[in-house]
């Protein structure tokens, strides 16, 4: 029997209402939608897959018309619904998705004012629309969680940051270093260090504290792996404990992934996803997708270079403690 719930990612569309320079789906009109039809046939296999959490992704989910039933559809089979969003829509929404159960909300912020955040989303109104959305949100019972994409450009604003989400009752806040096709280079690693370490040594209970690994690492060695080679700090050896919990679908495709990090890898370092259908029907747990979550369960500490603060910390707490708080990815 499994002693941990696992977490289901389901990217439910690519199309995107902003124009973020560092995603592939900025401004995107892909017609893909992932269908209720869908979503009701992987509902069974991922109770049989000990899930319990599910998050939806874009692209941009509130674009999805059918967002709502969506996610009361997932609280319906006892599910803990939520989505990843970049905020603009979520004022009017937040009412509704809150009415069919969504349990979390996570809003993509990446500046402390809308004179930094909407040009770094290249999207006028979006930080204010972000803020108001998750003080409704808050209001409304769900739990309101901040991902911040984190490079050269924005590094000095999360201490003010930290603040500006501290004051509006944010209660979980991920910042995820900045990831692109080219090196990333900051003109002063100790300047990255003397601004940033204050926000993760904190007092969490005056101030709001970064979930997982700090985004340029937590050891000299996980830091200069960093800033000397862009890579990011990922699970700690011998094992990747992240594969174990974790299963992302991507349904235009149809593939499945041990963890958030992987989709649409298909290269020399590893198998690319396994089938997401096996003779029409959908299936989570195949064993095509064992030996793709096992090659990572065992390689992915020495090959991924592009993990998330998050999923590096959640291995290390399953490492440590055999366990990880709820929500912690």
């Amino acid at each position: 029997m499994r002693q941990r719930d696992r977490y289901l990612f389901i990217r439910i569309l690519e199309a995107c209402n902003a124009d973020c320079f560092m995603c592939e789906y900025a401004l995107s009109r892909d017609a893909f939608r992932f269908s209720l039809a869908d979503f009701a046939g992987l509902l069974p296999e991922a109770r049989e897959a000990g899930v319990r959490y599910v998050r939806f992704t874009g692209g941009e989910p509130l674009m999805h018309p059918g967002v709502v039933e969506l996610v009361r559809a997932g609280a319906a089979e006892g599910m803990r619904m939520s989505l990843i969003t970049n905020g603009a829509l979520l004022p009017r929404m937040a009412g509704r998705l809150a009415e069919a159960g969504l349990a979390q909300v996570v809003v993509s912020v990446d500046g402390a004012s809308a004179a930094t955040h909407d040009v770094y989303r290249r999207s006028p109104g979006m930080f204010d629309s972000a803020l108001r959305g998750l003080v409704a949100a808050a209001g409304l019972g769900v739990l309101p969680r901040v991902n911040t994409v984190v490079g050269p450009h924005n590094y000095t604003e999360t201490p003010r940051l930290q603040r500006v989400l501290t004051d509006a009752g944010v209660r979980q806040w991920e910042l995820s270093a900045l990831k692109l096709d080219r090196p990333i280079a900051y003109p002063d690693p100790g300047h990255v260090r003397a601004v940033c370490d204050p926000v993760y040594d904190a007092d969490p209970e005056a101030l709001l504290v970064p979930l997982g690994k700090r985004f340029y690492g937590d050891t000299p060695e996980e830091q200069e792996d960093y800033f000397l080679r862009s890579r990011t700090p990922r699970a700690s050896a011998p094992l990747c404990h992240v594969v174990d919990d974790v299963i992302y679908v991507d349904g235009k495709y149809g593939r499945a992934y041990a963890c958030s990090c992987l989709p649409h890898r298909d290269d020399d370092h590893g198998p690319g996803g396994a089938a997401l259908r096996e003779g029409g029907a959908l299936r989570l747990d195949t064993p095509d997708f064992a030996a793709h979550a096992g090659f990572f369960r065992e390689r992915g500490p020495e090959l991924c270079g592009g993990c998330s603060t998050t999923a590096a910390g959640y291995s290390d707490d399953v490492a440590r403690l055999g366990t990880a708080a709820p929500w912690s990815y």
